[in-house]
């Protein structure tokens, strides 16, 4: 499962690079949330929450339907 989300999140990467940001896998809880720590101009960006619930969650979750949810961690 880890390596299927770390596959997903490159995507994710790609986007976010452009504009300055970054996003790591931190872990996975045992009821299936992705947590990930938002790097670069991502991190404290007022629009972070809704790049996580909006974006990062919907992806992964098409690529790896067991993830239940993304929240960030720091």
């Amino acid at each position: 499962m880890e390596e299927k989300i770390n596959a997903a999140l490159e995507d994710v990467k790609q986007v976010l690079r452009r504009d300055g940001g970054d996003i790591e896998l931190v872990g996975i809880t045992e009821d299936n949330i992705v947590q990930v720590r938002l790097q670069g101009h991502c991190a404290g960006c007022p629009g972070a929450r809704m790049t996580l619930k909006g974006i990062v969650e919907q992806i992964l979750q098409e690529a790896v339907p067991e993830v239940k949810g993304v929240e960030a961690v720091d």
